[in-house]
């Protein structure tokens, strides 16, 4: 049986890092004895940023991006396109599609994707926010920016059916986004001409 070679605090440090994407826990291990030994210049402005964002982020009212006010800073952005609305699963893709620069649109976040394997349907998402939005606001496009997966696909064309009494034409991204791909992953080249060769839905 290994014996534990560091104190309790330490030892949740390292947990916790586990419970982070992309992280193991020799990776986990690794990343701890770093911040341990950047302390002053990394662990502590970590810790402050940490108990900052816990206590003052939340999640838009309006679109369901994260941030620090509500409506977010894209939704009190005038200069912005309102009458473009693109569709994302998660704010991962939101924050991948801004990172591009390609379109100076509004964003609506549906939170996840239609999966009857894992019980997620329409209630679960914010699909009917989605349609009082176009119905309320002067939307004549909406970009389904969703992922290239079997479930994203059928949200996809679940939303579509739902919008189509609206009029509002809904476009899809093309196909450059390759199938099983993920939008947070994809480069700004991919995503770029996958938002110049949108199609109608």
């Amino acid at each position: 049986m290994a014996e534990k070679v560091a104190g309790p605090e330490i030892e949740k440090l390292v947990q916790l890092l586990a419970k982070l994407p992309g992280l193991g826990p020799r990776s986990a291990r690794r990343a701890a004895l770093h911040l341990i030994r950047k302390r002053e210049e990394l662990l502590a402005p970590l810790a402050e940023a940490m108990r900052v964002a816990r206590e003052r982020i939340v999640v838009c009212s309006v679109c369901g991006n994260i941030d620090t006010s509500d409506p977010c800073t894209i939704c009190r952005d005038a200069r912005r396109d309102g009458s473009i609305l693109v569709v994302v699963e998660t704010v991962a893709d939101l924050w991948a599609l801004e990172r591009a620069g390609l379109l100076n649109a509004r964003y609506h976040v549906l939170g996840g994707v239609l999966s009857p394997l894992d019980g997620v349907g329409p209630d679960d998402l914010a699909i009917a926010s989605l349609v009082t939005r176009v119905r309320a606001g002067d939307t004549r496009e909406v970009v389904l920016a969703v992922n290239a997966t079997v479930d994203g696909q059928t949200t996809a064309h679940y939303i579509a059916d739902v919008l189509a009494p609206s009029g509002v034409k809904v476009t899809r991204l093309a196909h450059g986004v390759p199938v099983g791909g993920e939008l947070d992953y994809l480069d700004e080249g991919t995503l770029a001409a996958a938002l110049e060769r949108r199609t109608a839905f």
